[in-house]
Parts: C-alpha cells; structure tokens; sequence
C-alpha cells in the first residue's frame, strides 16, 4: 500500500524496509525520511507491521501488512494457517521494491533462517547476528553469560533453576550477597526483581513497601519463595530462571551500528530519574567492542552493562535488534539509524567507529509522551 504522504513523481530504484519491531521502528523511520530528504540518491522507505498502526505507517513511503506466523512465539495462535510464511511474504515484496536493505527488528530467527534466499535476491539482511545458532545463544541469558566467559569478557555472574529445590539450593550458597532474579529468556525487564533478604542494615522495606513502590522491582526472598512455590502458572509453563548477584554501579545502554562482529558506530547512554545521559563512555566501550566482535553482531543492536562494586562494567545482555531509545541518540549531533542505513545503501563509505566517537556532544535528554491521532475504526 503506498502512501500518499510521501508519494513522489519518480520511482526509486532501491528500497530501505523496516520489519515489525518492538518499539523503535517509528523513530527510525523517522531518521530514514531525514535522510532520504538529504539524499541526492533517491530511495524509498517500506515499514511493514501485522497490526494496523497508522502511528508507524505514516513514516513510511510504502506499507505492507504482515502475515500472523502462528508458530512463532511472539504471535497469538489464530486458527488459520497463515497463506504464506512471514519471512517469503517480506522477501517477495522486497524484491518487487528492490530493496536493498532489510531490517527485520521482530522474528528476526524466522528470517535467518532464510538468509541464503535473501542473499540470493541481492537483499541486505540484518538480524542482528548472521547465524540461527548466535541469535539463540543472545537470547538465552545463561548460555549467552557462559559464552561471554569463554571469550574472556566481563559479564554478571548467574546460576540457572528450573524449580523451587534448585531456587533453595542456590540461596543456601549465594544468600551473603545481595541477589537479583530474572528469566533466561525476555524482554522489558519482564520478571526482574531485586531480593531484600532482610540482611542490609537499614535498607529492609516491609512487605506492603514491596508492593506500593512496584517500580523499584524489589521483593523479598521470602515473598518470592512464596509465590514462586504456588504459581499456577509455572506449573503449566515452566519457566527457567536466572539468580544473580544484583550489581550496584550505574547501568549502560549502548546502541550499536555493527557489520560482522565491527563496531561501526555507538552511542552509550545511562540514566539518572527520568534524565537519559547521551555521550560515548571509553571504559564502557572497551567492553562492548570484544562483545559484539565475539557474537559477530550484524545490523543494529542493543547492549545492556552495568559496574560492579570495583566499577568493572560487566554485560548483563545483548538486544538482537534496535533499542526503544535509539532515537535519543538523534540529539547527540549522531543518528545512528542514519549512519548505518547511509552505508548499507551506498550512500557513504564505511563508518569509522573513531570518527563518529569525536563527533558525539554529550547531552541530557528526557522522554516525553505525545500523542497521534488515528482512524476510530483502529483497535490496536
């Protein structure tokens, strides 16, 4: 579906595509209009989505609705077999626009899957990493931690359970420290929490505290243990967990523009209260760059560090795919949306990781939230 926002008399003769993502696609589109309004070399900008979401679509030159793929984890399971697969469907429209550059954001192991067909079509894919087996090993938290320690990188220390013996087990031998839990797998810090064994002197909140400041993500071990051995949810869905040691020093996001394992470009950012702190942290960086080398990360991805008690930043994950606050990164004076597109296009040579770090100027951002209007007949 064209839209006519962005109709233009000429035909483009290459193609940009932004795939359903978590919730940066809007941002980035937005960077690829600014770019493409800077642009001598015309290209079109293609988003495609499974929901209707004009908010997205209106950034886009051209819209594509993608199919519901039920036997993907991150779909709602219809009753209908969809007509074609999420990854063709993408492909063969891809390669009506001739598009050049393909961002798949969500599902990014469905279309990995496929490289070799999108290779063939002359497609640059980027899924974050270039192999089934990496982007597995990104999104399973505890086999991605045993790796980062194979590779000699600083990570945060973890101790998988599947079940309430194990938790048990753990706590009887980690408990003299304060600890954290989260599940191998996830996203939006879904299941994190902070446990108060009782044990710091003058930081212990009662148990209705655990529950009126619900954003402090803090519960107590006992609390836990509690919920955890009566959950009817787990015993229907099992879910394997991680207990770590809850590191103290300030925590990093780290947006990256990468090609096989190469930093090409990096924003690192942390944050203070609602205020985002945008600039290129050295120290944060000389772990981030043997990170993303030893991953051979490809596209735009994420990475979340954190310092320790020392100020050692040590790796808690890597997001296969853009991060909600890449667009922060617009104020710094480096779009880093715009850095990696101008290349994967042909529009400029290969990015220096130096350069682009010299031309950062440090800024504070706050979020704020607007609203878009839309059609009434929209449910999404």
């Amino acid at each position: 579906m064209d839209n006519p926002i962005h109709d233009s008399h000429h035909i483009p003769s290459t193609a940009a595509w932004l795939a359903e993502g978590q919730s940066s696609q809007r941002d980035m589109l937005d960077s690829l209009q600014a770019l493409k309004d800077q642009s001598t070399t015309p290209f079109s900008i293609i988003a495609s989505h499974r929901h209707n979401r004009p908010e997205i679509f209106e950034f886009a030159d051209k819209v594509y609705y993608e199919p519901f793929d039920t036997t993907a984890n991150t779909d709602k399971k219809s009753d209908a077999e969809p007509v074609i697969p999420r990854w063709k469907f993408v492909l063969e429209h891809a390669c009506q626009n001739h598009t050049k550059v393909l961002l798949t954001g969500r599902n990014n192991i469905a279309y990995e899957e496929h490289r070799e067909e999108f290779d063939a079509a002359g497609i640059r894919l980027l899924t974050g990493a270039t192999s089934v087996d990496a982007l597995k090993t990104i999104d399973d938290k505890f086999a991605f931690m045993q790796q980062c320690h194979q590779h000699d990188i600083p990570v945060a220390h973890a101790w998988r359970f599947d079940n309430i013996a194990e938790l048990k087990d753990l706590l009887a031998e980690h408990d003299h420290q304060p600890l954290c839990i989260k599940p191998v797998t996830g996203i939006f810090a879904q299941g994190f929490w902070q446990l108060d064994s009782g044990q710091e002197t003058g930081k212990q909140y009662d148990s209705f505290e655990h529950l009126y400041f619900t954003e402090e993500k803090r519960i107590s071990t006992a609390q836990f243990i509690n919920a955890y051995t009566h959950s009817l949810m787990l015993e229907e869905r099992p879910i394997p967990m991680l207990l770590m040691p809850y590191l103290p020093g300030q925590e990093y996001s780290i947006d990256v523009v990468c090609e096989y394992g190469e930093v090409l470009a990096a924003v690192t950012r942390y944050k203070t209260g609602k205020i985002q702190h945008i600039g290129y942290e050295q120290s944060v960086m000389d772990v981030v760059i043997p990170l993303i080398q030893a991953f051979g990360c490809d596209g735009i991805v994420s990475v979340q560090t954190k310092a320790d008690e020392n100020g050692q930043h040590r790796v808690l994950e890597i997001n296969s795919r853009p991060s909600g606050g890449i667009g922060y990164t617009t104020h710094s004076g480096v779009d880093l949306t715009q850095i990696g597109f101008a290349y994967w296009l042909g529009l400029t040579e290969k990015p220096k990781l130096a350069d682009i770090a010299q031309q950062i100027i440090p800024c504070q951002v706050r979020a704020v939230m607007t609203g878009v209007k839309i059609e009434e007949s929209t449910t999404e």
